[in-house]
């Protein structure tokens, strides 16, 4: 499975931006496809997923009401939509697939993606 993730980049706080990640390769073992994100020197942590069929969803607290994660069975894609952007949402985001259930466990995803950047100026 390759994953490729895009649209990062600058937005001022309280703006939006939508990440897009296209998935080819191998897409029948994909369960659930997620998005984690890494800020600088900390830890990557779990941001949102779907679950691939049935579109079930979770959610960080910290995002939870800001973002939305979606998915087009159609194009191979999943986006995340990001509102009410923060500068503590600053980061290199990541997709990420998984053959397992629905989690935010960094483990459970085999399969990721190159970040984009997604910087939020105050």
């Amino acid at each position: 499975v390759q994953l490729q993730a895009f649209g990062g980049g600058l937005v001022q706080a309280g703006g939006s931006l939508r990440l897009s990640c296209a998935a080819s390769g191998s897409i029948f073992s994909i369960n659930v496809l997620g998005w984690y994100r890494q800020a600088p020197g900390k830890e990557r942590e779990f941001v949102a997923a779907i679950s691939w069929s049935g579109g079930s969803t979770y959610y960080t607290d910290s995002v939870k009401g800001r973002f939305t994660i979606s998915r087009d069975n159609a194009k191979n894609t999943v986006y995340l939509q990001m509102n009410s952007l923060k500068p503590e949402d600053t980061a290199v985001y990541y997709c990420a697939a998984s053959a397992g259930v629905l989690s935010a466990a960094t483990l459970e995803y085999a399969y990721w993606g190159q970040g984009t950047l997604v910087t939020v100026s105050s």
